[in-house]
């Protein structure tokens, strides 16, 4: 009898440890988890298609393999060397707690997940597997001149300008790459007062006439002191930017025309934002520049009112106590964080980028009991479309060869033309804000759409992405309606087609009279009609991911208290600044102050070094 009982308690015991074997995720003898083979999946990623091929076993995933993508060196390096390895030691798609680039870190888990189930495999419980990474429990003292928190334009130009001048520089990053919001910008610069500029053929251009320009454009809030620094120093900047960092600028296609600017002063880097940053992130490279990616600036460490450093954190767990000189606060901006934002933005699609989430500005007000300004603005685009619920990518890029060289006209839901295209971001959204869809649709003929659509791959929208729309056509968000007559697209957006009719008969004969009389869009841009025999519809939506709010700065770009004081040893730069814009900005502003500010940081900075 013991005999049995004995047996009894076995099966038990190796039936229950089975039961916990396959609830962790692990194969039994003889279970098939996925059909064996390689699998290739294509998906979306931020510059086009990225090709990857999964390899199973009959129990587990057993390569990964990135077969193509058009991603940014600087942006993807790390995702694409890291991302395989962590989904293979783990067995593991938990990835949400690993830090990386979003477009393509989602295309690496998309393409993944594509794959596991084309083999028979359980994506969500491939979900539920913990990620498991090393963590360090180690305390490093570190000593610089200069200590720069954040990578992006400001903090490239800063830390850059500060090793040229000679003094030591740590650059913290809280993300894996450098290269921050103009990474995936559009790519443009106001070059006032440059040698560029006036190689281009503008001489006589000012800071006096970009003063005004930007005062207007900001609704008088502007703060004239940093406003005037921008505008005398804009100039010299771009030399430099050109000339020491090597960042060329798109001289073939020259100075863009601009409602928002008396003179032309705004130029494209080539190969737009992320071509800036790859040349930027070269000349770090050649520096002596001390870099630490995926390090995240928790506090700034104060003596005597002084801030003499920061305590910062690896995502290894690593901890860094950093002392200082100076440091230079170039954290960006916090579009990404609900708790920074009116309610008015909330509900704004939002374009930019992940790590935007106020940091610095936070450390600064608990530290130094910082002072800020015009928190509630933000800078907000008519151009928008909704990629995911609240998520947007522009057509920007686009629209202005399609304004420019094609027949495109801006639409209500309505059917009816209000604005002149060619207007200014500012005005073009106050007319779309009235509207009470506050939406507009870009109506396009077929040559125009051909011309259009180049221009969206620099925003992240990529040729995929538009075939996939246009087959929804209209079905979801985005809508990328499309027909054989204006009466096919007016029947899918259940517009007036009458009306829709009368408004492109009204815009052509203005075309033809060569005046627009209605909206005085300038005759320059109207040089083809609407015709064909296909038309789009593409929706235009606000959308928003520069802050114009932010930390208060002096002249010498010290961050000031609630006092207005200076705050001895610490420096800001670029969007972390609230003020300079006022409550909007106009196209390459904002990366030229990023630079200028940066620039100028430094060198302040540096005159405190002993």
């Amino acid at each position: 009898m013991r005999k049995y009982l004995y047996m009894f308690f076995f099966i038990l015991l190796f039936s229950l440890l089975a039961c916990s074997n396959q609830e962790e995720g692990e194969a039994t003898s003889g279970e098939l988890l996925y059909e064996p083979g390689a699998y290739t999946e294509i998906v979306d990623g931020h510059n086009g298609d990225v090709e990857v091929e999964v390899t199973f076993t009959e129990d587990r995933i057993e390569a990964v393999d990135i077969v193509s993508h058009n991603e940014s060196p600087d942006i993807s390096d790390k995702p694409l060397n890291e991302f395989p390895n962590l989904i293979v030691e783990n067995q593991s798609l938990a990835m949400d707690a690993v830090s990386g680039a979003t477009y393509i870190s989602e295309a690496i888990l998309t393409a993944v997940e594509g794959a596991v189930n084309q083999a028979g495999g359980d994506v969500e419980a491939l979900k539920n597997v913990p990620i498991t990474t090393e963590q360090v429990d180690e305390v490093v003292p570190i000593a610089t001149d200069v200590l720069v928190i954040g990578s992006g334009a400001a903090g490239m130009a800063a830390s850059l300008r500060a090793d040229e001048l000679g003094a030591d520089v740590v650059l913290l990053e809280k993300m894996p790459f450098i290269g921050g919001a103009i990474s995936v910008s559009g790519g443009n610069q106001v070059v006032m007062g440059s040698e560029l500029q006036a190689e281009a053929g503008v001489t006589n251009d000012s800071a006096e006439s970009l003063i005004q320009d930007l005062l207007e454009n900001g609704a008088h809030m502007n703060d004239e002191e940093t406003l005037t620094l921008f505008a005398e120093n804009v100039g010299e900047t771009t030399n430099w930017l050109n000339q020491y960092v090597g960042i060329k600028y798109d001289m073939e296609d020259g100075l863009h025309v601009l409602a928002e600017y008396e003179h032309d002063r705004e130029l494209a880097y080539v190969n737009g934002g992320s071509g800036f940053t790859e040349t930027a992130e070269q000349a770090m490279e050649n520096s002596d520049i001390e870099l630490y990616t995926s390090t995240t600036a928790n506090e700034l460490v104060v003596e005597s009112g002084r801030v003499v450093g920061a305590i910062a954190q690896e995502d290894s767990g690593r901890t860094y106590e950093i002392t200082a000189e100076s440091v230079i606060l170039a954290t960006g901006g916090y579009g990404n964080n609900d708790a920074l934002l009116t309610d008015e933005l909330k509900n704004i699609l939002y374009y930019g980028i992940e790590s935007a989430t106020g940091d610095g500005i936070l450390m600064a007000q608990e530290a130094v009991a910082a002072d800020t300004q015009l928190m509630k603005y933000g800078k907000q685009y008519p151009n928008g479309v909704e990629v995911s619920e609240g998520i947007a990518k522009s057509t920007i890029g686009g629209n202005i060869t399609a304004f420019n060289e094609g027949s495109a006209i801006l639409i209500n839901d309505a059917g009816e033309r209000v604005v002149n295209e060619k207007a200014s971001n500012r005005d073009i959204l106050k007319v779309q804000l009235a509207e009470e869809s506050q939406m507009f649709y870009l109506l396009l003929d077929e040559e125009t759409f051909e011309m259009w659509t180049p221009g969206l791959a620099h925003a992240g929208i990529s040729e995929s992405d538009i075939d996939g729309w246009l087959e929804n056509n209209g079905s979801e968000t985005p809508y990328f309606i499309h027909g054989d007559s204006l009466e096919d697209v007016a029947e899918i957006a259940d517009i007036n087609v009458d009306v829709l009719s009368a408004t492109v008969e009204q815009y052509n004969h203005a075309v033809q009279a060569g005046y627009d009389e209605t909206f005085n869009r300038p005759d320059a841009f109207m040089n083809k009609e609407v015709e064909g025999n296909h038309f789009y519809l593409i929706e235009q939506k606000p959308r928003f991911a520069t802050t114009m709010g932010g930390l208060v700065l002096n002249g010498d770009l010290q961050v000031m208290n609630t006092d207005q004081d200076p705050i001895e040893g610490l420096y800001a730069a670029g969007e972390i600044e609230g003020g300079v814009m006022g409550d909007d900005s106009p196209s390459g502003a904002n990366n030229a102050w990023a630079l200028t500010s940066g620039k100028i940081a430094a060198e302040k900075a540096f005159e405190t070094i002993e």
